[in-house]
């Protein structure tokens, strides 16, 4: 057993049989994993004996410390190990991380009654505030805002006009900022919307129905027409499939499958005694199964979802665990509607992880099993994280670089960063050195992630440039190129030390990786490169090209006025200004622009 395994093994025999919380470290010591369990010394001795698959042999593979924190109970150890996660981000945990957040709907429920659309409902709110949701998308939610903002004269503005806007005169608005409406009138209104934003939809339909035919027979048609399509919308998007829930409180309930490695979750979301929103993920199952969902669902409000008045989990979930976390009422079902209902959850997750387990398979060899044949070719122990730079200027000015990140084969576009060059002539090495060693100075100065590969968008020269910028840094960060082919298509990598040409099958999941990094950077640092541009006048625009002075620059604003019509001249027309060579730089400048 070599020393690392010697290590861990001596470390196990101290374990103690207690709850607590594990942190697994790679070879940089950078935490990559992070865990509960009941019993500590069982379940960290489970990942260093047998064999394992998946992501869990994956994790395994890249262990080679770990670290534990002893507490007094199982809830304890379900809040550290949610604080940990948040703290140190850990690879293996955001695999299992659910980003996915909805909106909801803001009914302001004030002596002026108003409708808006919210996602942060942590955000401090004014006290007479309701929310309803979630939505599957800001559009159903809109959509919903404005169909109640069309049948009912709600307020529209954010602050008081001093005299009544349009939104009065075609009859959507009361006019609250100068007329006193009668409190009978706003309570019905009150009344009826939060019945709709509840789930029942009776009187909004009645509503309608009998504004409609009342229009009709009055032979306006166009109009009876719109009041017919916003009833067949109420109907078709916004009555759900009804379930056999008769206390019409507000459910959630968690279904699970797992098989192959993954384990897919369900949640289905009963509002109004009716489902309004599902929501589904699937994720590689790297740790227990009860742990794993227990934890799901524990984080799974820690998104911006609101808790409702209790949640229906399946018979694997520790129940009294989630209640002291969470604090609302869980249940277990064995028996009777609700249970079906867990069962129902159970078999769309397993439907779910069917449908879409190719496509993960398929995506994981394109992303980490590329990424993985990119660290074995360039002999590295570990390649979690590639910074990717490219330049862009346009005749050496409004120079700019950009840089983005993959992490485990995907892009990780918080982590994204701009450099407006200072550097003003076309100088692809000097730029290069410029974006480098701000990057990296900054890395050092503030302590940031260091990457395991950085890739430049070049050449032999752009390289050799990256590589005498880290190393005066003190940092030892491997730096490979990408090489095109006359047609400027990626064809080679340029890496090792002296620099040798590696060559890529076009055909392979690699190529692929590469070419989808290399675009990300170059559109990401483009968009940059015109986002600059736009911001210079007319006459700072002149100034960039070289043989155009004050006074040229004065006889082409006074004949041309505007960037438009100089860019429609033609090179003759310019010529009568400006030389020759210097006109036909002015348009290919403008036709760049």
């Amino acid at each position: 057993m070599d020393n690392v395994n010697q290590k861990i093994k001596q470390k196990l025999s101290l374990v103690p049989e207690k709850p607590g919380c594990y942190q697994m470290k790679n070879c940089d010591g950078v935490i990559i994993y992070v865990g509960k369990a009941k019993r500590l010394k069982r379940r960290l001795s489970s990942y260093f004996r047998g064999t394992h698959t998946g992501k869990t042999a994956k994790l395994v593979s890249e262990i080679v410390d770990f670290e534990y924190i002893v507490v007094e109970s199982e809830i304890e150890s379900l809040i550290l190990e949610n604080n940990l996660i948040k703290k140190y981000d850990p690879k293996y945990n955001i695999l299992l991380r659910d980003d996915k957040s909805y909106p909801y709907i803001e009914f302001i429920n004030e002596d002026i009654p108003k409708l808006s659309i919210v996602r942060n409902i942590n955000r401090k709110r004014k006290k007479n505030t309701n929310l309803y949701g979630p939505y599957p998308n800001v559009t159903a939610a809109r959509n919903t805002v404005n169909l109640l903002n069309r049948l009912y004269p709600l307020r529209k503005c954010k602050t008081f006009d001093k005299k009544p806007c349009l939104y009065y005169h075609i009859h959507e608005c009361l006019g609250y900022c100068q007329y006193k409406i009668d409190k009978v009138i706003i309570d019905q209104i009150k009344n009826e919307i939060i019945h709709f934003l509840n789930g029942d939809h009776s009187f909004i339909t009645k509503k309608i129905e009998d504004e409609m035919y009342l229009q009709s027979e009055n032979m306006n048609y166009e109009k009876a027409k719109e009041l017919k399509e916003m009833l067949d919308y109420i109907k078709l998007v916004l009555t759900k499939q009804k379930v056999e829930i008769k206390d019409n409180i507000n459910t959630d309930i968690f279904g699970f499958y797992t098989d192959k490695g993954y384990l897919s979750m369900q949640v289905f979301f009963i509002r109004g005694g009716k489902i309004v929103e599902k929501h589904s993920k699937i994720m590689p199952l790297i740790d227990e199964l009860e742990a794993e969902v227990n934890r799901y669902i524990a984080t799974f409000y820690d998104k911006g979802i609101i808790l409702p008045k209790e949640i229906i989990v399946p018979s694997v979930v520790d129940e009294q665990l989630l209640f002291e976390y969470l604090n609302v009422k869980i249940i277990k079902p064995q028996k009777g509607v609700k249970n079906k209902l867990v069962e129902m959850a159970n078999n769309n997750a397993k439907i779910l992880l069917e449908e879409k387990f190719e496509l993960i398979k398929r995506d994981e060899e394109k992303t980490i099993g590329a990424n993985e044949e990119l660290k074995n070719i360039l002999n590295l122990s570990k390649l979690d994280r590639i910074e990717l730079f490219d330049n862009a200027h346009l005749f050496g000015t409004f120079n700019v670089s950009g840089m983005v990140v993959f992490i485990d084969g995907k892009p990780s576009k918080n982590d994204y960063r701009k450099f407006k060059i200072t550097l003003d002539k076309n100088d692809d090495y000097g730029t290069m050195h410029e974006a480098i060693y701000r990057r990296y100075f900054r890395v050092l100065k503030d302590d940031l992630t260091k990457p395991d590969l950085i890739i430049v968008d070049g050449g032999l020269g752009q390289i050799n440039v990256a590589r005498e910028v880290i190393t005066s840094l003190g940092l030892n960060i491997p730096i490979v190129g990408l090489k095109k082919d006359d047609h400027h298509a990626t064809n080679a990598l340029l890496a090792h030390n002296p620099i040798v040409e590696i060559p890529i099958d076009r055909k392979s999941n690699l190529f692929y990786y590469l070419e989808r990094m290399q675009d990300e950077v170059h559109k990401f640092t483009i968009n940059y490169h015109k986002q600059i541009r736009s911001k210079g006048s007319l006459s700072s625009t002149l100034d960039n090209i070289e043989g155009i002075g004050e006074k040229r620059k004065k006889e082409l604003l006074k004949k041309y006025h505007n960037l438009t019509k100089m860019k429609e001249a033609s090179t003759q027309e310019l010529s009568e200004i400006l030389p020759e060579k210097v006109a036909k730089n002015l348009l290919e400048f403008l036709n760049n622009l």
